[in-house]
């Protein structure tokens, strides 16, 4: 492997000011992502205000909330190597940018097909921020140091993610939803200035190499992002369209999808692996010829590398599908509103900033891996504990030392996983390699709120559906009743307590509600487990196994 020349080597001395400055620029990277993870997730609370405002139909309102994850997931691998190749630092400036200009665009929004471009925009910039932010921490930070870098970055990313609702929550009791956007303006002129200061340029292109554009891999990042494009996107829309039969008409490109046939679903998720596929053969072959490839498969061999990206995947699962889960169970029997249902979250939110910031110093005594275990461990204890004790009673106060809980294994989980899966990377690969962890995460997160959402709503047919005829009601009745709160996803609960002469209606929601989030939180409960397991198996960096060593 040819040496590569970084501006700040991470083995260098640093002084005083330097150092200083350093830490300066980890404040600003992590702001950086903390923006972009924010943007993930308000929009779920102030979808509402924009549907009403703008007269957006079902399909857009789809799109407004899922195409900002699409974009985001199938660009992060070339992003990431675009980063290697001319620059994170002049990447994450790019992307600040490109995300600020595209939030004006979201922010002044007159149509549905305007919003959604915005939104898509929104994703570019931000698959351009993230991999260069986590590959420049990756470059630039070794021993205690490393830990402590992680450590922030970990608690404002897991943090921030659950803050989203609550801002969210804010502007639309308070205010309008275009708010949320507008102040990304000066916020992202803010993170420019900051980063032109303050963060040090990496690149992983090898020194005297051929000009940069020669080392694209343009069949690649082709394939790349078509594929996991394909593959999020038939995620997202399964709960839309039906996974094998079509539950609302879908026509594209001459193709006739209707209603009642064949979904379009598993057509778009076979196209994503076949992509998938050919993606894996274009790099083996390139790397067998000594070409440049847009993702080394090489990284997969190193094992905390590919243990801590399918232990990211099912985090981002469980706590995607929990945050999407629990608000809609408390609107549905309590009529929470936005911030009330924020706060109930909030919870979550501290436990993972005071955890994230507190776990760089474990990590650096105990090792990253033993923290993650143990984050792991505390995140499946919380949410067991909470499909246990949740009913129809249940209300904020109820939730809120579970989330409590999982906050704070989240905090430790998150901060010191992508430590741990990055730790044995080198350098000049942090950019693929960073762009491989954030697309294990965004699709992680598509997972999630697809399979806990279907995993939801089949639990409330099912439990509203034999309530209602256990108590004497007529078969069409009980299912009529049970397609509403199903396709509402639980929000029709709402109208139900609002006519007295329904009250038997509305009480057979309440409980089919409280077994579709505790059904939900079981679920959740299951795939972190399978997460803890692949914990279980992270090593201390550069640590082998001795029949690794033996090989």
């Amino acid at each position: 492997m040819p040496e590569t020349t970084l501006t700040a080597p991470p083995t260098s001395p640093v002084a005083p000011a330097s150092a200083r400055r350093r830490w300066l620029g980890v404040c600003v990277i992590s702001l950086g992502v903390s923006l972009i993870i924010v943007d993930a997730t308000v929009v779920g609370v102030l979808l509402p205000q924009m549907v009403s405002g703008l007269g957006l139909t079902s399909t857009d309102a789809e799109w407004v909330t899922s195409v900002y994850a699409l974009v985001f997931a199938a660009l992060l691998i070339p992003a990431g190597r675009a980063g290697d190749l001319f620059g994170r630092r002049r990447l994450f400036l790019a992307g600040t940018a490109v995300f600020a200009l595209a939030s004006l665009g979201v922010a002044a929004a007159h149509s549905g097909s305007a919003l959604v471009g915005a939104r898509a925009l929104q994703g570019v910039g931000a698959s351009m921020i993230m991999p260069a932010a986590l590959s420049t921490l990756n470059t630039l930070f070794t021993g205690r140091d490393r830990h402590i870098a992680f450590g922030i970055w970990g608690s404002m990313l897991s943090g921030m993610a659950a803050l989203g609702p609550l801002i969210g929550g804010g502007l639309a009791t308070g205010g309008t939803w275009r708010w949320a956007f507008w102040v990304n303006l000066p916020l992202g002129a803010a993170l420019v200035a900051g980063a032109a200061v303050l963060m040090p340029e990496t690149r992983g292109r090898a020194a005297g190499s051929r000009n940069p554009l020669r080392e694209i891999d343009w069949a690649g990042g082709a394939l790349a992002t078509l594929g996991l494009g394909a593959l999020v996107c038939g995620i997202i829309e399964g709960q839309s369209y039906g996974w094998w039969t079509a539950t609302a008409p879908f026509h594209t490109f001459g193709l006739d999808f209707p209603r009642g046939g064949p979904s379009p679903v598993p057509v778009v998720l076979a196209l994503g692996a076949v992509l998938i596929a050919a993606l894996v053969l274009v790099e083996r072959a390139r790397a067998t010829a000594g070409r440049p490839v847009m993702l080394d498969l090489a990284l997969f061999r190193i094992p905390n590398f590919r243990n801590g990206n399918l232990a990211s995947a099912l985090i981002n699962v469980g706590e995607l599908g929990l945050v999407f889960i629990l608000p809609l169970f408390m609107l549905g029997v309590h009529g929470t509103s936005p911030i009330q249902i924020s706060l109930a979250i909030l919870p979550l939110a501290v436990g993972a900033f005071l955890s994230g910031g507190y776990a760089g110093h474990l990590g650096a005594k105990r090792g990253p891996h033993r923290i993650v275990q143990v984050g792991m461990a505390l995140e499946v204890a919380a949410v067991l504990g909470l499909a246990v004790t949740i009913s129809p009673d249940t209300g904020g106060l109820g939730v809120a030392p579970w989330m409590l809980l999982y906050g704070i294994g989240l905090g430790l989980t998150s901060a010191q996983l992508t430590n741990a899966s990055l730790a044995d990377v080198p350098p000049e690969q942090s950019g693929q390699a960073s762009g491989t962890q954030s697309t294990a995460r965004q699709i992680g997160a598509a997972l999630g709120i697809a399979l806990i959402g279907t995993v939801f709503a089949t639990s409330l047919g099912r439990t509203v559906t034999d309530r209602l005829t256990d108590d004497g009601a007529p078969p069409a009745h009980a299912a009529a009743v049970a397609h509403d709160l199903r396709h509402s996803a639980g929000t029709y609960a709402r109208e139900l307590h609002a006519d007295p002469r329904r009250a038997a209606d509305a009480h057979a929601a309440d409980a089919g509600l409280a077994a579709a989030a505790r059904d939900g939180a079981l679920v959740t409960a299951l795939i972190l487990a399978g997460g803890l397991a692949l914990s279980l198996r992270l090593r201390p960096s550069g640590a082998r196994r001795p029949e690794e060593s033996a090989a």
